[in-house]
C-alpha cells in the first residue's frame, strides 16, 4: 500500500480505538441500541447534504438497491452487537475482539474475489493473530465481571457482521456505488430498524448530560459522516484484505484509550494477545517474494 492509503488507515484506526471509549461514554445518557439507531439518524443528513454538494453519484436504479439494503442490515447487526458488548465489558477487551475482523474478510476474499487469495504470508499472518485471539479466549484479560464474557461474544460477532460488509462492497454491484451511497443504505436501514428495536432492549434514554451529548455528536460528524466515508473510498481502491488488516492496530488504540479513560487492567496474556493480532498485520501486508 502507498503512503497515502498507510496515513489514512492508521489515522482512521486511531479513530475507532478512540470510538470504543466513546460509545461506553454514552451509554451512560443514552441504552446501546437507541444510541445507536438515533446516531444513523443523525449522521445520514451530513453524508446526504456532502453529496449533493460534491455531486457524487446517488442512485437506487444502478443494480445496488437489494445488496445496499442487505449492507444495512448487516450494518444494524453489526452496530446492535457493538453497543451492547460495551454494557457487559470493557473497552480494551471490545478493542480485541472486534477488531479481528480482518481474519474474516482475508478468509472470506480468499473463496469470493479471485485476485486476492491466501498465500504464504497472509496465512502466516492470520495464523499468528487467531493465535492470539485463542490465548486472549483462554488467558487471563484482568478483572471482570461475571457477564463480561457475553459482551466478548457480541463484540466477535459484530466484527464477523463487518467482515460481511466489506465483502459485499466488493464483490457486488455496490463495488460501482460511490462510498457515500453505500453508507447511506447502511445508515437509511440501521436508522429504521435500530430505533424500532431498541425499546425491546429496556430504557431507552438513561442520565443524559452536556458533556454526553458532545461526545455523541463527535461521533456523529467524525466517526460516521467523515470517518466511514473515507473507510468505503479506502475499500474502493485497495485491496480488501491488506487493507482491513489495518484494523488489528485498532485494538492496540482501543487498548490504549480503555486505560486512559476507563483505567482499564492491562494484564501480561492481554498484552501478548494484542501483540500477536498486531504482528498479524505485518505478516498479511507482507509481499511473498518473486
Amino acid at each position: 500500500m502507498d503512503a497515502l492509503g498507510v496515513s489514512i488507515l492508521l489515522g482512521f484506526s486511531v479513530l475507532l480505538g478512540l470510538n470504543q471509549a466513546l460509545v461506553k461514554i454514552v451509554n451512560a445518557g443514552l441504552a446501546p441500541v437507541f444510541q445507536s439507531g438515533l446516531r444513523s439518524i443523525c449522521a445520514f443528513f451530513p453524508v446526504l447534504i456532502f453529496a449533493w454538494i460534491a455531486r457524487r453519484k446517488l442512485s437506487i436504479s444502478d443494480g445496488s438497491l437489494p445488496w445496499g439494503l442487505l449492507n444495512g442490515l448487516l450494518f444494524s447487526l453489526e452496530f446492535c452487537l457493538l453497543f451492547l458488548a460495551l454494557d457487559y465489558t470493557t473497552v480494551a477487551r471490545v478493542s480485541l475482539f472486534f477488531y479481528i475482523m480482518p481474519i474474516w474478510v482475508a478468509i472470506g476474499a480468499h473463496f469470493l474475489i479471485p485476485e486476492e487469495p491466501l498465500n504464504r504470508n497472509k496465512v502466516l499472518g492470520l495464523g499468528v493473530a487467531v493465535a492470539g485471539i485463542a490465548l486472549a479466549l483462554s488467558g487471563d484479560l484482568g478483572p471482570a465481571d461475571d457477564q463480561a464474557w457475553i459482551g466478548d461474544l457480541l463484540a466477535l460477532a459484530g466484527g464477523i457482521a463487518w467482515a460481511g460488509i466489506a465483502l459485499l462492497t466488493r464483490t457486488t454491484p455496490l463495488a460501482s456505488c460511490s462510498s457515500e451511497m453505500n453508507l447511506l443504505y447502511q445508515l437509511f436501514v440501521s436508522a429504521i430498524i435500530l430505533t424500532l428495536i431498541a425499546p425491546l432492549f429496556g430504557e431507552t434514554v438513561r442520565e443524559p448530560t452536556w458533556f454526553i451529548a458532545a461526545v455523541f455528536a463527535f461521533q456523529v460528524v467524525f466517526v460516521v459522516a467523515i470517518g466511514f466515508v473515507v473507510w468505503f473510498w479506502i475499500l474502493s481502491i485497495y485491496p480488501v484484505s491488506n487493507m482491513t488488516s489495518f484494523g488489528l492496530l485498532t485494538p492496540i488504540f482501543g487498548v490504549f484509550f480503555g486505560w486512559l479513560i476507563f483505567d482499564d487492567p492491562l494484564t501480561l496474556t492481554f498484552l501478548a494477545s494484542v501483540a500477536l493480532a498486531g504482528t498479524g498485520i505485518v505478516l498479511i501486508n507482507r509481499r511473498e517474494p518473486t
